[in-house]
């Protein structure tokens, strides 16, 4: 009898044991094999979402930090110990340099913010490939007036960059698929772009791009760097009364394609006592009147230039200005993410060019809306900053994510590739 209750006793003990171990309450590991436990305060071996490995690619200065200052002849590739400042009174230049700072988050060493995306030195690691060329910044500095014997720079670089990038294995290997490029000026790259299609490009829409070279499933949509200063001390005790102005517009009005809709609103739009609408170029001073205006206004006009984005609306977003958007076709950046219509309005090219339609629509909206979109602007404005080093969640890091967020269809798409013998064989079908 005694010896049956301790053969029950051992086997409820083991029961219990192995259901302990089980759900997790006793770590048998920690008993016999003490060495494997990881080290107080070290993280997971899994972690749940971890940072995006980059291979940064070492190119000379001439593809990037050079072309901001060229007086320099200096070709090996720059270190977080020379990285540049970006140069002050850049003006508009600025609006495209996306590039800096994306790879300046990646060679930015010191600790800091949670970071969406870091370095990897050995190429096999890597999730992505990031090719540091400033082709938006070689077409404003090389070939802006797209006859000046400069652009041959500017195409000769396009010509050496395409030339590097085909002897590395790891473009051969994916055709270039999961390398990031970043082509935020509508013409930069314009003279190759073709032979770089594959590649996860970073636009700022796709205006200018025929379909079948740039897309939403591989390409990243990045915001303009604004140029205006951010507004950091906007705490009126009512910031609807204010701002004065009911809609204000500063910029160029005669533009290309799409952009037609500013000079016919400069007509549709004047004889407004609160309406603010001015033809003006792009200067320090105008930048600075840019910035009073716009702190000073209820709602922003951002219509089509001459592509359907602009660096205005994003000028608009870090001014706490309710943005005005009048296009058809815009693409608008972390979209999966962040949901445009919590502070902005929207008006097509035929309501906005109703006489009297737009106006009356933003005279008449109420104050109670307005304010909730002034305090969703004040909450999202810093997913737009683009700063070194970089923060969390500010643009790069936004950009990074998404850039993450392409490449599970990136994969799929080089693994297809390899088996296929007609990668198209689907489309025959039709």
């Amino acid at each position: 009898m005694f010896g049956k209750a301790i053969v029950c006793f051992i086997f409820v003990s083991v029961l219990l044991l192995s259901y302990s171990i089980f759900i997790g309450q006793i770590d048998i590991r920690s008993y016999f094999f003490p060495l494997l436990q990881p080290s107080q305060g070290a993280p997971p071996v899994c972690s749940i979402n971890p940072p995006l490995r980059v291979y940064l690619y070492d190119l000379p200065r001439r593809f990037n930090v050079g072309i901001l200052n060229r007086r320099s002849s200096v070709e090996t590739p720059v270190t977080a110990r020379d990285w540049p400042p970006w140069p002050n009174h850049s003006g508009l230049r600025k609006q495209h340099s996306v590039e800096y700072w994306m790879m300046g988050s990646l060679i930015y060493e010191g600790e800091g913010d949670r970071r969406e995306a870091i370095r990897v030195l050995d190429p096999e690691l890597a999730d992505a490939f990031f090719v540091p060329f400033f082709s938006s910044l070689s077409f404003n500095t090389h070939g802006h007036n797209m006859t000046d014997p400069a652009t041959k720079i500017d195409h000769q670089l396009q010509t050496d960059l395409l030339k590097f990038l085909g002897q590395s294995k790891y473009w051969q290997r994916s055709g270039g698929r999961d390398h990031v490029i970043p082509m935020t000026h509508p013409n930069a790259f314009r003279f190759l772009r073709a032979q770089v299609n594959e590649s996860i490009q970073i636009v700022v829409d796709f205006g200018r791009y025929p379909r079948a070279m740039s897309n939403l499933k591989k390409d990243v949509v990045a915001p303009y760097v604004h140029v205006v200063d951010s507004f950091v001390d906007d705490n009126p005790q009512d910031p609807y009364e204010s701002r004065t102005t009911l809609i204000f517009f500063r910029g160029g009005t005669f533009r290309k394609d799409e952009g037609i809709v500013r000079v016919k609103l400069a007509k549709i739009l004047s004889g407004y006592d609160d309406v603010h609408y001015e033809q003006s170029v792009a200067t320090v001073a105008n930048i600075k009147l840019s910035t009073k205006g716009m702190r000073s206004s209820k709602f922003c006009l951002h219509p089509a230039g001459d592509t359907p984005s602009s660096c205005r609306l994003f000028d608009a977003i870090v001014s706490h200005c309710v943005p005005v958007i009048v296009s058809d076709q815009i693409e608008l950046p972390f979209e999966d993410e962040i949901d445009y219509t919590q502070f902005s309005v929207f008006f097509s090219f035929k309501e906005a060019l109703e006489p009297g339609y737009m106006v009356n629509q933003l005279q008449k909206f109420p104050k109670e809306r307005w304010v909730q979109m002034w305090r969703q602007l004040k909450n999202i404005s810093h997913h737009y900053e683009f700063q070194y080093p970089p923060r969390k969640e500010d643009a790069v890091n936004m950009l990074w994510r998404q850039v993450k967020h392409k490449l599970p269809e990136v994969k799929l798409s080089i693994h297809r590739s390899r088996r296929l013998k007609v990668p198209d064989w689907w489309w025959r079908r039709r």
